[in-house]
This record gives C-alpha cells, structure tokens and sequence, in this order.
C-alpha cells in the first residue's frame, strides 16, 4: 500500500479508518503539533507519535499510516524505537560505562549511548576484562576461581584443545547454587516464580518465593541422592515448563547431574532417540499434559520409548489415571524417601568449568539430531546476555513461553534467576486471552516471544482490552519476523522495544541481536551480542569488509564465551570449522545462516544458507520473498517461497505456498493472488522476479522449534510437478 506522508494526511484520512470526528480531529491536532517541532520524517517525528498519539486501542491501520507515513522516504531500516538518553543511564549496561567506561575504553568514551558499539568492540578484543566484569556484576561464586576467562590452545596433544578455547580453566561453580543463593541485592522473601495454570485465569496468580523454591529444589536433591545416582549421571525432563519442572531441573543440576532435555511434544520414537543418545538413566516425566478440554498422553509415551526409570508427576490431585511400570516411582513417593529432610540445605556439587550440565538436540530435521552438551560456563553466557541485552534484573518479571526441551527453556531459567528477577510460567496455550491476562496480571516486564505466535494474536485480536503497559521490553527469537506484525506487538505495550535475538542451542544463548542502548528498526538487529564477532562470507568464501554492506553465509568468530566445543553423536569440528576461511590467523565458526548487514549497521537474517534460490541468475532469500508476499492480501496468514528447478533443467521456478486465514472462503482466485504477488516483488524487490505458481496449503511443515520447512516443500513441489509432466 502506498501511504501518504504524514503532512498530507487530512482528517477525513483518520476518519476514513473507523476514527470518529472528534477523536479524528484530536489526532489530527496533535500530529500537526509534532510536525511543526520535529520535521514531517525524522526519526523523532516517529518516536513523538509514538508516544503522544498511539494507543493500543486504535486501529493498527492508523498505526500503519503513522509509521509508515513518518518513514515514507526514510529508506531501509526506519528506527521504530529510540532510546531516550536518561534511560540509558539507568540500564544495566548504562550503569556499568557510567561507572567505568573512561576505564575501559579511555578518551574515546563519551556516553552509554555514544560509546556501545565501542564497548560492544572491546568485548570481543578484551574478553579477560569484559566477562570478569560481567560476571562480578552477576554475582558469579566459585569455590574456586578460574587460572584466567580465556585460554587459547589449539595443540592436539592437549586434553581441552578446542578452536573456541577454554573457558574459566581449573574453575569449580555449580550455577544451580547461585540461581537459589542470597546476597546484598536478594532476600528469601523475594519472589522466584509467578504461575497459572490455563483455565483458572480468573483466579489469583501463585507465586514461589525464594525461600520456598530452595526448600523444594533440595527436597529433590536430596531424593536424587538416596536413589544412588553417580555425580554426572545423565536424567531427563519430558515434561511442560511448569514450577515442578523448574524445580527438577535446578535439583539435577545441584546435585552435578546432567539434564536431558526433551520437548514434552515428541512422539515416542523421538524420546527413545535422545535417551538413547544420552545414555539417560532416569526421566522425570506427567502422566498427562492438560489443554482445555483435552487430555494429552505423556508418561505413555516414555513408556513406548523404553525409557528408564520414570518418577512420574500425577497432573490431578486425584491420582494417576493410569497404573505405572513396575520399577517406577510417583512423585509423592519419590519425596517421601526424604521427608526428613525436608527444609534442609543440600549442598551443592560443584565441578570443573568444562562439566557437562545439560544435553539438548538440535531439531533433527534432517537425521538423527545432534547432541549439544552444555558446560557450566553456558547457562552464564545466557545469563549474561539477559543482563547485557534485555537489562534483566531484580524486579523485573520475565515470561517467554517454551519448554526444557528447547534452549530457551534452560536460558529463561538462568536469565531470570541468575539476575535476581522473576520467572513468569504459563501452564497452558500462549495463544489464548488467557495467556495473555496472565501477562497482564503478573505485570510482566520482559515479554519473549516467536513471530508465529505474534501472528496468531495479531490475527485473533487476542490481546485487545488487556493492559501491557508494565512491559518494558519484548525480544524475539525462532524465526525470521515481519515489520507489520512486529509494529502491531510494539504497539500493545505503548511502542516499547523488540530485542531481536539469533543464537542457537550450540551457543547457549545468542550472537546477534539488540540493545537498549541502540535505536531499533524492525525485524533486524542493531548489534552483535557482546564478546560476539560476526563474518558475512562473499562469494568467494572469505569476509567481507565488517562495516561494509553485504548478504552472504554467515560466520562466526571461534572464541564465543559459552559455546559448544563437542557434540555427543558428531565430530564437532567437522560440523562448525571443517573448511571455514581463516580470518587474522583464526578459524572462523561455522553458522549455516543467510544474514545481510545493511547500509545502516543494521542485519537481518534470511533463513538458512541453503534456503536461498536463484531466480535468472540472482541469488535471493526465500525469507525476503515472503516478507513481501505476506503483506499483498489482508486473507494471507503465511507464505513460503521455493525455488523449484523445472523438468528438463534450466533457472528455477518461483512457487510460492500460501497460507490463507479462512480457508474455507470459496472462489479464492490464485491466478489474481499471483498477479499481485508478482507486481509487489518486481517493484519492491527485483523487476526480473517473476511467481510461476502459487499453491494453496492448510499449513506449512514445520519443524518441533517452529520453523518452516521449505526442504520437505522444496520435494513435495518438485515431485509434483513431475508427476503433472
């Protein structure tokens, strides 16, 4: 749509949208006063409207008018939202150069603002001074502390040669200890966990305190320890992320285990693969997993898989609705084993840095996944960029809907524990209103999110008559996003940010993503994450100039504080450094990522390296097709965008799969729906771009983490059109 610039627009414009006259015309008056102080397109026309005349409860289409208006020849990455010099200060970064940003970064230091990408800078160069820091700011305890943060060695004869170094060598911690320890800035009375389960929405949130959860993560402990299990012993949760599985996955790690983690969604061949990967000798796991009105089958699943010995949760105070396994234990009975003990601190078991802590898969799309360990220094990476990035800290309350299964289970635990905050759990759907009251009602400060779940609230209007004022930031992660439906979340909160986050589970945390030190354009990120280098290769495999504009296969700098140094089931070298260019002497990391780095500073992801095409010899993303396609018709929910090769040979054809939002609408015309798909890609994206076929689908394929499928499109087209041949 072409949107007027904003001097142009009229109050029978605003009225035109459903606006009645007079709040029209107090829009109106209000846009023209911001007009007259800042400009008619600058950035602060942007942030004033924002702030001065957006509400949640207008509609998103005088939004669209606002932002896109302001932005009209504005060019690539518009900042949606700009930090205001007096909050910077007060963040935890702020605080830090405040204190000692002349210390670090001597003359050249200016401000928290000004100086970030500095510092984002010295991160990387000076990682001795920048983690010790950090995780002095963290309150990090070891029993005992590390040679050094980094150790580099590559000799093969050395028993912890690795291309991304040692971390914290000959250091011993236990991070479970310090998500339940007290010091200056935390007391017992604290609260540790805010809860609902689906269906009580109306009633009173639960909350956990400090005091209580170390109470119930001891009682555990305590019971792993009188089964008889070896320090390092390797249990799995397949379970909801509810406060139970919280508390069992702080227990294995007090008591030096190993969490397996499984998404409580997989089928039981699944299970059976990651247990047998593991090696887990025990699961912790429910009976059933409750919906609505649906009963989800659980523990029967474990069964199927084989799995070792269960300590099953009974969903119902009633019981279990099944018999267990012979040789399995309920919960209650596997509590009672240690009922004396109850209220009495275990103590930790603390380990080397390099201790493995917690196994996660890849989502194995392709073959058997790949088993990530995580050592003790990887829940602090994802600690730390909560702290750096988000500006987690006492206080806030902090809700991501997830699972144990995904890394982003793991990293909500640490990044809210670990820095003192809340953790929110919603034990039900996140796409329902009742979700989204509980956000409301647990006045939650950090709202994580994933594009797809934002557009299942964007197209139900789920979150309308909720107040989310006390949201302070959102971030994001699991897949590329869209500028409009990430304009609509901005908006539910009052234009609060969007941290966009891209990581991975080998990482335990991120490599590129935001700041509230930064100004924000949607759908991209202004930054790499701290201690984090980035590479965008060219055609030729080597880096591109860093501040040079570009799209190519990411890679990544090998030294990253937290990330993977082996694999359970693979050759970790061969997977991220086996034919990676060599950049100042240093293997670079393999990521498998399409990324651009823009004009601006700005990047962007487009999906994985081997889901671009190459449409009459010009390489293209599929992500960029479809973040133009989504936007052509108000009826598309989702597109994606697959370069078929035709019969016989020859430049690929472009299919795009659509996704329509009532799918049981009559007379849907593709031949029209291509016209216009076309036309929005030969004027926004390339003239030579041209849409062969458009195929309705009820749904993508997705994998278990969200994302799209385009490999299993990519050979259900390909062999259709064979077939039609």
């Amino acid at each position: 749509m072409d949107y007027k610039a904003l001097d142009f627009i009229t109050v029978a414009d605003i009225k035109a949208l459903g606006i009645g006259s007079e709040v029209a015309e107090q829009l109106h008056g209000r846009l023209v006063d911001i007009i007259r102080s800042y400009g008619n397109d600058t950035p602060e026309t942007w942030h004033h409207i924002s702030k001065r005349v957006l509400t949640p409860d207008l509609p998103f289409s005088f939004h669209q008018m606002m932002y896109y208006g302001c932005y009209k020849n504005f060019g690539p990455d518009p900042p949606a939202w700009i930090p205001e010099p007096g909050n910077a200060v007060s963040t935890n970064i702020g605080k830090l150069l405040e204190r000692r940003g002349k210390e670090f970064l001597g003359s050249s230091y200016r401000d928290p603002l000004s100086s970030f990408s500095s510092f984002q800078e010295f991160s990387v160069s000076n990682p001795e001074v920048y983690w010790r820091t950090v995780l002095d700011e963290m309150n990090i305890t070891f029993s005992k502390p590390p040679n050094c943060i980094l150790q580099v060695n590559n000799s093969p004869e050395r028993k912890f040669s690795s291309r991304g170094g040692q971390w914290l060598p000959r250091a011993v911690f236990n991070p479970a200890k310090d998500c339940l320890s007290l010091n200056e800035n935390r007391s017992l009375d604290d609260v540790a966990i805010i809860w609902r389960d689906e269906g009580c929405d109306d009633l009173p949130l639960k909350r956990l305190t400090l005091r209580e959860l170390r109470a119930e993560v001891w009682l555990v402990a305590h019971a792993l320890k009188s089964i008889g299990f070896e320090k390092g012993t390797a249990i799995a949760i397949d379970m909801p992320m509810n406060v139970n599985a919280v508390v069992i996955y702080l227990a294995i790690v007090l008591a030096g285990h190993v969490v397996v983690s499984i998404a409580d969604s997989f089928a039981a061949r699944e299970i059976s693969t990651r247990l047998d990967i593991s090696k887990a000798k025990a699961i912790f796991t429910q009976d059933l997993i409750i919906r609505g009105d649906k009963s989800i089958p659980l523990y029967s699943r474990v069964v199927d898989a084989q799995a070792p010995l269960a300590i099953v949760i009974p969903t119902n105070s009633t019981g279990f609705s099944m018999k267990l396994r012979d040789g399995d234990i309920s919960w209650l009975a596997f509590l009672d084993r240690v009922k004396d003990l109850k209220g009495v601190e275990f103590a930790a078991v603390e380990q080397s840095a390099e201790s493995f802590t917690n196994i996660l898969f890849s989502s194995g799309t392709t073959g058997e996944p790949k088993a990530i360990p995580w050592t003790l220094v990887t829940p602090l990476k994802a600690a730390a960029d909560a702290w750096c990035h988000m500006d987690i800290h006492k206080g806030d309350v902090v809700a991501w809907p997830t699972n144990l299964g995904w890394m982003m289970g793991p990293w909500l635990v640490y990044a809210s524990l670990l820095n003192k905050a809340s953790m929110a759990l919603y034990n039900g759907s996140p796409l329902s209103s009742g979700f989204v009251k509980f956000v409301q009602d647990a006045k939650t400060t950090m709202l994580g999110v994933i594009p797809s779940i934002v557009r299942s609230w964007k197209s139900t209007n789920c979150t309308s008559g909720y107040d989310w004022s006390s949201i302070r930031c959102f971030a994001s992660t699991g897949e590329a996003s869209s500028v409009d439906e990430y304009l609509w979340l901005m908006g539910r909160a009052c234009y609060k940010p969007i941290i966009e986050y891209c990581g991975g589970t080998e990482i335990g945390g991120g490599f590129v993503t935001g700041s509230l030190l930064q100004a924000q354009a949607l759908a991209a990120f202004s930054t790499p994450a701290m201690g984090c280098s980035l590479f965008i290769l060219g055609d030729d495999g080597s880096p591109i100039p860093q501040n040079m504009p570009g799209i190519g296969e990411l890679a990544l700098g090998p030294f990253m504080f937290g990330a993977s140094s082996s694999l359970l089931n693979a050759d970790h070298y061969d997977i991220y450094f086996k034919g990676m260019p060599l950049w100042n002497g240093m293997v670079l990391r393999r990521h498998g990522d399409l990324f651009e780095r823009s004009s601006r500073g700005y990047y962007r992801a487009h999906g994985r390296a081997d889901d671009t095409m190459n449409l009459g010899g010009i390489k293209v993303s599929s992500v960029e097709i479809e973040r133009i396609c989504n936007t052509v018709d108000n009826n598309i929910l989702e597109t994606a965008a697959i370069g078929v090769p035709p019969q016989g040979g020859g430049p690929e054809q472009l299919v795009i799969a659509v996704v329509i939002k009532n799918p049981g609408e009559t007379g849907r015309d593709l031949d029209k729906l291509k016209q216009s798909f076309n036309s929005a890609l030969q004027k926004n994206l390339n003239p030579l771009f041209r849409v062969h076929r458009v195929v309705p689908y009820p749904s993508l394929p997705r994998t278990a983490t969200n994302k799209v499928m385009r490999r299993i499109l990519r050979q259900q087209l390909t062999l259709e059109h064979k077939t039609k041949l």
